[in-house]
């Protein structure tokens, strides 16, 4: 059975559009509900949300969607997706659930789900609710309904859970951080996390009004973080998204540092310091330039589909520890179950403390690839796939930039586009050959 309203990463969409609806996000919750009854006779969710205006109304939806099938619901208000990850497994909860469309404006609203090992679910479960979704409902009698209450702690929680992750011994004293939350999830965890380390912390993206998350703040748009580094002489900026789970981060030259390098330093800091690092996930859009320089140190590298889940399977599969994507989306599974920006900064800030060195001395080991994307718009009905001068054209441009570049072609998931990427070590030769291939994808 396909799956009609999981995508990768849960259920997203406009709110007030099918699906992201409070009359679909109630049958959701019941259905999950009677999915969970199956394995457990009194089974507890965990809520969490973002700052989205919409998070009330599918927060209550939720709430009474798990209640009527007899499951107790436990709400923790805005927080991380990362921080439900880990109050799931510190709860000993039978599921989390999060209320954001990450990086998304606000209008967009969507629902995912965390096991209670804080992991993503597998698509065999999400498969199981949809077909849950297809029966009719069976509401628990009254003696027999959820309850719900909230955890008016939660936040505090996740602060120290951060905190826990960077070496006692170590110190952010006499730093200057500029945090930008995007208005998201984390702007009333993100400050106190880097303040409570010793640092003297700037805020932008902290003041969520709902209509304001990822509004020219965050991740999606570093160049506000830039700027307002320069403008504090911050030593540090780093931005989050809308659920704080992916960084950019800025030194205080103004340079901004994307998830492919902030990889590469991770890795190379645990091999200076002794740990073990036999290999790292990245995905088909992970700089080549980071796989050379990781596989010159002798590290194995694999790629994945693009998405944070499919890094993690991989990861988990192999037994390894470190992964990501350029997007900022980065996992250390030793000291999370899933991507976390937050934490993924302080490994960043670690790897500078002990080491003495700056963020540019620490990636100078790495030099990325220019690379050349270009959306290629489908025709109805147009077979790229079997497209005749394509297969010649990308034939032609893999035997030119052998073990110097490389060439990625994907379509789009959500639109009718063809993805066409060009990576090499000069950048006149990624856009010229990019532009080869598109000219052969229109000529079919």
């Amino acid at each position: 059975m396909s799956r009609t309203y999981f995508g990768t990463d849960g259920i997203r969409g406009t709110v007030g559009q099918a699906p992201i609806t409070p009359d679909f996000v109630l049958r959701l919750a019941h259905a999950v509900g009677r999915v969970l009854k199956k394995k457990e006779q009194r089974p507890t969710v965990l809520i969490g949300k973002d700052t989205r205006i919409s998070g009330y109304m599918l927060e209550s939806a939720l709430e009474s969607g798990f209640n009527s099938a007899g499951v107790d619901v436990v709400l923790l208000g805005p927080l991380p997706t990362p921080g439900v990850a880990y109050l799931t497994r510190a709860q000993r909860a039978s599921l989390g659930v999060v209320i954001s469309a990450s990086h998304n404006p606000y209008p967009d609203n969507g629902i995912k789900f965390f096991s209670a090992q804080g992991t993503k679910l597998p698509d065999e479960w999400e498969r199981e609710v949809e077909a849950a979704l297809q029966e009719p409902p069976v509401w628990a009698d009254s003696a027999a309904l959820g309850k719900a209450r909230r955890l008016d702690d939660a936040a505090g929680r996740d602060i120290e859970f951060c905190k826990s992750t960077f070496a006692n011994d170590l110190t952010r004293r006499g730093m200057t951080i500029v945090v930008d939350a995007a208005h998201g999830a984390a702007y009333h965890i993100a400050p106190k996390v880097f303040h409570e380390l010793g640092a003297e912390v700037m805020c932008i993206g902290c003041s969520p009004d709902g209509l304001n998350i990822n509004d020219e703040v965050g991740a999606m748009h570093p160049q506000a973080l830039v700027a307002a580094v320069k403008a504090y002489d911050g030593d540090f900026g780093i931005a989050l998204d809308g659920d704080a789970d992916r960084l950019q981060l800025v030194d205080g030259a103004g340079r901004l540092y994307n998830g492919d390098e902030l990889l590469y330093l991770m890795a190379m800091d645990r091999l200076e310091h002794g740990e073990a690092v036999p290999g790292v996930v990245g995905t088909l859009m992970t700089n080549m330039a980071v796989e050379l320089a990781l596989r010159a140190k002798g590290v194995d590298f694999v790629r994945t589909k693009v998405g944070d889940r499919y890094v993690l399977e991989e990861l988990e599969r192999r037994r390894w520890l470190l992964g990501g994507e350029g997007s900022g989306h980065l996992l250390a599974l030793d000291k999370h179950t899933t991507g976390d920006g937050l934490i993924s900064a302080l490994q960043v800030l670690k790897a500078i403390v002990r080491s003495g060195r700056s963020l540019a001395q620490l990636t100078e080991g790495v030099t990325l690839f220019p690379q050349t994307l270009i959306n290629v718009r489908l025709e109805s009905g147009q077979d790229w796939k079997n497209n005749q001068a394509l297969a010649k054209e990308t034939h032609r441009a893999e035997i030119e930039l052998e073990g110097r570049g490389r060439v990625l072609i994907r379509a789009s998931g959500t639109e009718p586009l063809l993805r066409v990427m060009v990576e090499a070590r000069d950048e006149t030769q990624a856009r010229t050959t990019a532009e080869r291939l598109v000219q052969a994808v229109r000529a079919g």
